[in-house]
């Protein structure tokens, strides 16, 4: 037990973040990143990576449901997947529900964030690594992305916030280069972080989006673990009637699909694109800037 003990995250200025620990489970400083995992009684297992809270056992199907149902969803024939990141692998558990998609490629930068979910987080990412469909690239997410010549449907990028090794998937350059991964029609959805509190993350990443894609945007969901109220997930792709999918077409696609959620839903799905108004100004503000 680790009683009296404190994790405090300090992402925002003016705001302090405080985790009660009642254990410790694993705590490690890699070639990349601080990394620490702890129990908590409200959140259960929190992974801290530099100091920044990435994932609780608690809430972790919001944001992995999110990130992956809507853009395979709304795209509709999605065979190949790519996740930038994530290397807890949640998101690769949600993506391969889809039986729909033939494969999906993951490139995590740090080996040892993988073998240490595969050990911690098997409640739910359990059977990813063993999938047949599943391939995990060790490498930097950029340097995939300027010169790999395979090509996807969806493209999810699951990384940290725009500091340290993360910042550069959110460099335009990153974007045009995702934008030449994708096939036509292809749809890319990013973490953007929380509006209210990182207005200027969500403005610029759409500012890039409308300099290379069609159709630049976001969708929101709520996420406990995320203070400060709404996240936002970019979004981005040259067809622009994937957004707007009606909640009928949705709802066959779900059916199809078989995957039972705890928070998605064809409803929340259509629904999250409807943006409260300080957020929109946000993502126009981006699109104005462009």
């Amino acid at each position: 037990m680790s009683e009296g003990l404190n994790f405090n995250e300090t992402l925002y200025p003016g705001v302090q973040v405080s985790y009660s620990c009642d254990q410790i489970l694993y705590q490690e400083k890699t070639e990349h990143q601080d990394l620490v995992l702890f129990t908590n009684p409200v959140f259960g297992k929190v992974l801290m990576l530099d100091g920044i809270t990435q994932v609780t056992t608690a809430d972790e199907f919001i944001y992995h449901e999110m990130m992956s149902h809507v853009p395979i969803l709304a795209h509709g024939a999605a065979k190949n997947v790519l996740i930038v990141g994530g290397g807890d692998c949640g998101l690769a558990e949600e993506v391969l529900k889809h039986k729909s998609v033939e494969k999906l490629v993951q490139v995590e930068i740090d080996a040892s964030v993988v073998d240490f979910s595969r050990e911690h987080f098997g409640d739910f990412n359990s059977g990813v690594l063993d999938d047949e469909r599943f391939e995990l690239v060790i490498a930097d997410g950029m340097k995939f992305a300027a010169e790999t010549e395979r090509r996807f449907d969806v493209v999810i990028v699951d990384s940290t916030d725009p500091h340290g090794p993360g910042a550069v998937l959110f460099s335009e350059e990153f974007y045009r280069n995702v934008h030449r991964m994708l096939t036509p029609g292809g749809v890319l959805v990013t973490q953007n972080g929380v509006p209210f509190l990182q207005k200027q993350e969500l403005v610029t990443s759409v500012e890039r989006f409308s300099r290379i894609f069609a159709d630049a945007a976001a969708y929101i969901a709520a996420i406990p673990t995320y203070f400060g109220g709404h996240m936002a997930l970019g979004w981005a792709s040259d067809n622009p009637e994937l957004r707007n999918q009606a909640v009928s077409v949705l709802e066959e696609r779900f059916k199809a699909a078989g995957i039972v959620t705890r928070y998605y839903t064809p409803d929340v799905h259509a629904a999250a694109f409807a943006l409260p108004r300080f957020i929109l100004d946000a993502v126009e503000e981006g699109r104005a800037k462009a």
